[in-house]
């Protein structure tokens, strides 16, 4: 059985407008791969600094699949708005 894959994001979003263009076009690709949000913004503290003001997890049925969505056409259409209208970092997991 393979292991879980993960999104993990710490997001700071600059331009509210574009980023909600964001959430309304990555569905699709979320969709279509089976994603699972595990914490989608929320209350959060920043003990060691700033992280950004919107965090993600996001679980999908293996890493392979997690990759995939990334790098779907649905999802790297979606990304140009988050690029536009936000800075932050993304990372790609394997579970344990």
């Amino acid at each position: 059985m393979s292991k879980k894959g993960y999104w993990m994001a710490m997001i700071d979003v600059r331009d509210l407008d574009i980023y909600k263009t964001y959430i309304e076009t990555n569905g699709a690709a979320f969709a279509k791969y089976g994603a699972k949000f595990l914490v989608r913004a929320g209350r959060h503290t920043e003990p060691e600094g700033p992280t950004g003001n919107r965090h993600v997890i996001i679980e999908f049925e293996s890493y392979e699949t997690a990759l995939a969505c990334y790098n779907s056409p649905e999802y790297q259409e979606a990304l140009k708005h988050r690029l536009a209208g936000s800075v932050g970092k993304v990372a790609i997991l394997e579970g344990a």
